[in-house]
This record gives C-alpha cells, structure tokens and sequence, in this order.
C-alpha cells in the first residue's frame, strides 16, 4: 500500500452571529414519507418486510469498498432495518443556513436557483453512477456555534423552528431529505438533539453533528478545532435509536464531519445498531492532493462505517485548485454515499 503524506485540511471557520432568532416552534410539522424511506411492503402477502435481502446488501458494500484489500472495509456491523437508505442510496445534499449567504450554497442563492443547481449535481452523480439510486437533500445548520455567550452560556444560537417547517416544505416537491446539523458549542450534543425530537421523529429527517465547533475545552468557537468522543456520538445514536424503534421508522443517518485526527476520538467505540447509519464526512476545503491525504488518513484508516465527502464551490477552486468530479470521487476506496456541497 502507497504511503501518503499526512496534510490537513484547512478548516472552513464558518459560524456567524444571528441576532433576534428566538427560538419559535410553529404550529404544525408536517412530511410525508419518501419511497426511499418508507416501510416496504410485500406485494404477495400485503405484509411490512421484516428484513433485508442480505445478499444483495454484502453485494452492494463490497462494490462501495472499491476492491479495498486490507479488510477494513466493508465496516463489520449489524444489518440495518428494512427501508435503509444506505448502501441503495447516494445522497446529494447542499449545506448552510437560510440567514446567511456565506455559510453554504443553501443560503446563498434564491429558492428556485438554489434547487435548480442542487438537482443539476444529482444528475451528474446519476450520470456517474447508476448502481445506486441518488437522491437530493438540504443539510441545514440548525444549532450553529457564536462568538458569543449567547443565552444560557452556550455559545451557539437554536434557529426558530419556522426554518425548519420552510425547509421540509422545500423538500417535498423535489423528494429530498433533510438533515438537521448541531454545532454544540459550549453545550452537548444530548441537548440539544433531544430539542429537536418531533422533527427527526419524521421520516425523510436525519441529523448531522460537528465536533469542529464542540468546545470541550472552554474555547470560543472558531478560535480552536474542537472535539467529540464516542461517547458524544453514541449520545446521538442513542436518541436515533429511541426514536425509531418508538415510532416505527426506517433507519436514521447521522453524518460526523471530520478533517482532523483530534476531531473524533476513541473512534472504535462508536455504536453500530440496525436502527442509525454513521456517516463520517471529510469534511474541509483545499487542494484535491489535501483533500484525499485526509481522507486516507482519518476516514478510510479510522472505519465507522459509511464514507462522506464535502466539496466547497469557491475555497476548493480557489487559486489552481480545482474541486473533485464525481467520476474522481468514484475511485475512492471506499466510494462516499454522502457528497455535501457548501
């Protein structure tokens, strides 16, 4: 196996101060479950499916593996419940926040123009690969990290739920997903996802954590990389679990952005179960050279056990940069279900 020089990734540093966003939970939530997600149902006996093609899933993990040698990949974990998105799945998704034009594509352009790019790069990733069903999704800061104390000395702001509601109504026409993204700050993770438990108890809504902005160490967001430990992560787990064997659902993903070693740690800890699928995203801008060292380094070396991969439109085209193609992207071993643009 080549040898690859250890480069980080250059952080994205992007948080930004929000100022009157109380926190107001609307009246109504509504979404209705996708094909991708719902329960599937047995055309014979009129029946729920109570498992999964097992075959065709050892198929379909070792063709994302890309003919990976060492054994490391496909991850060895439970089989997740029927109505899996993953490994059937690649999932497209836009990050960033509807107050702020500079936290990511999602926020930046106008409704109409933003979806019209979203479902250009789907069908690119369609055009690439035609193994697996690519679908789009909205990946929307919900908790995002402050320079500043902020109520109750979290130094993070809980954007007003009304987002939320606008975002899953953005969602349904196109089938989409949308994931809720936590950057803690000063807080925790149990916090503040159990705040947002009647929107992942929907089916088409996921969850994303950043350990880049979990402050550990007393520091202000943005001043130092933070952390997360397995036990911060299986927090997370944990409530997706609850949540889906509680209200019957197909399983949740959780996407983990990582681009350092400190990032995550204690990393053979973290939970597999049936109910929640991990997702650890290289997460990230700077050159393609950059970007695949800290792949190799942190996600394909440290196994959890699906792959993502963030690209930025500007920062990875910056200078002589050019940001990865789909086709690039595919020869990775292993292959990222999860592509986030920002």
């Amino acid at each position: 196996m080549k040898k690859y020089t250890l480069a980080i990734v250059i952080s994205p540093f992007l948080f930004f101060v929000f100022t009157n966003c109380n926190q107001s939970k609307s009246n109504t939530v509504e979404a209705t479950a996708q094909d991708s997600v719902a329960i599937k149902i047995d055309p014979v006996k009129k029946k729920p499916i109570t498992s999964i093609d097992t075959a065709d899933y050892n198929r379909r993990m070792i063709a994302l593996s890309n003919k990976d040698t060492t054994g490391m990949w496909p991850v060895k974990a439970p089989y997740p419940l029927p109505g899996a998105l993953l490994p059937y799945h690649r999932i497209i998704a836009f990050y960033g926040n509807l107050y702020s034009k500079r936290m990511g594509v999602l926020g930046e352009y106008p409704k109409a123009e933003m979806i019209e790019k979203l479902q250009a790069e789907v069908a690119k990733w369609k055009a690439a690969d035609s193994s697996v069903t690519t679908i789009p999704a909205f990946h929307y800061i919900a908790v995002s990290a402050q320079g500043a104390p902020g109520a109750g000395n979290r130094y993070n702001m809980r954007m007003p739920f009304k987002q939320i509601d606008t975002l899953l109504s953005w969602a349904k026409p196109i089938d989409a997903l949308v994931f809720l993204d936590i950057q803690v700050g000063h807080s925790n993770v149990k916090d503040e996802v159990s705040l947002l438990e009647e929107y992942l108890a929907l089916p088409n809504v996921h969850l994303g954590i950043d350990p880049e902005f979990s402050m550990k160490s007393g520091h202000v967001p943005g001043k130092k990389i933070g952390t997360m430990s397995a036990d911060d992560i299986n927090d997370a787990i944990d409530i997706l679990a609850r949540i889906v064997r509680e209200k019957k659902l197909t399983p949740k993903i959780l996407v983990v952005h990582r681009f350092t070693q400190g990032m995550v740690t204690n990393y053979k800890a973290i939970k597999r179960v049936p109910e929640v699928q991990i997702v650890m995203d290289m997460d990230g801008f700077g050159s393609q050279v950059l970007k695949r060292s800290t792949y190799l380094r942190y996600i394909y070396r440290e196994p959890v056990q699906f792959t993502g991969f963030k690209l930025f439109y500007k920062n990875d085209n910056w200078n002589d940069w050019k940001m990865y193609t789909p086709e690039q992207l595919l020869k990775f071993a292993p292959q990222p279900s999860y592509i986030q643009f920002q």
